[in-house]
């Protein structure tokens, strides 16, 4: 999943896709992206199964890139990080919309309840546990996901800045679930992932710097802006335990522990209580 989805211009795609976008020109006036990189991750997006291309002129040769029922599932993690980014981060080029529920009619916020019970869940309710192929070894990938160099964020791009932070790095994302699971302290971190100290401090440093962990007395915790981004967790798992399972079983095992049910994330309109689907949430500015 991080090696999939670990990359801005990647997620940006998609989203753009599921918008509507199918043409190659249609990307490139909608993102401020070179021709090479869009052409390079456009052939990515098709060989992962993420889109379909499709010829649909022949002289000369024109393609158009459609979603798939992979791209199509990932909506969830991306409504979740719209609204993550909307509420917890205030620096973005331009303001992020709000979200409108074509059902009821309503400006919305989502919530994630349990599939299970259907009460509204949060990271303070969910349990997790490593399942028959899961554990820190082989949760972190073997190889950095590639990033853009730093420095400014512009244009569209900028609509992501923080949330990149998080599933744009192998390490950060592994520290930001062990702070989910209960790790606090440097030495928590550094054992649980097996990093390099000089790599967990650096992690730490970022997301102590963006408020997503707070630091006292050489603690860490999550702070409110930190147990919010758990609905981008859960449906991120949520879709890749879907997409690419293990014969072993799956990676990861979460419990609601108010129903006592195995726990599966839906998002519903915090207005209406109905159930969302990704082709009703519009965008309001």
């Amino acid at each position: 999943m991080l090696g999939l989805l670990g990359d801005e211009w990647t997620l940006l795609l998609i989203q753009r896709a599921l918008l509507g976008a199918r043409r190659y020109g249609e990307f490139a006036a909608a993102l401020p992206v070179s021709h090479s990189v869009l052409t390079a991750r456009l052939q990515s997006l098709v060989t992962d199964d993420l889109l379909t291309r499709r010829e649909y002129q022949t002289k000369p040769a024109r393609s158009e890139y459609l979603v798939t029922a992979r791209s199509r599932s990932l909506w969830p993690m991306l409504v979740s990080i719209w609204e993550w980014e909307r509420r917890w981060v205030v620096d973005h080029a331009e303001q992020l919309p709000g979200m409108r529920h074509e059902m009821c009619g309503r400006d919305f916020a989502p919530q994630t309840t349990c599939s299970a019970c259907s009460g509204v869940a949060s990271e303070e309710h969910v349990v997790a546990q490593w399942g028959p192929s899961g554990g820190w070894a082989r949760s972190v990938p073997a190889t950095a996901n590639r990033r853009r160099s730093g420095g400014r964020r512009t244009g569209a791009v900028a609509l992501f800045p923080q949330t990149m932070s998080v599933i744009g790095d192998r390490w950060a994302f592994a520290l930001l679930v062990a702070a989910f699971v209960g790790a606090s302290r440097f030495t928590d971190f550094q054992s649980q992932l097996g990093a390099p100290p000089s790599t967990v401090a650096a992690r730490l440093s970022v997301f102590t710097g963006e408020g997503i962990l707070g630091s006292t007395r050489n603690r860490y915790r999550l702070t409110d802006k930190g147990r919010a981004f758990f609905p981008v967790l859960v449906t991120a798992l949520q879709w890749a335990q879907r997409w690419y399972p293990d014969p072993e079983g799956p990676a990861v095992v979460l419990i609601h522990t108010v129903c006592g049910g195995g726990f599966a994330p839906v998002l519903v309109c915090d207005r209406c209580g109905e159930m969302l689907h990704g082709g009703q949430v519009l965008p309001v500015r």
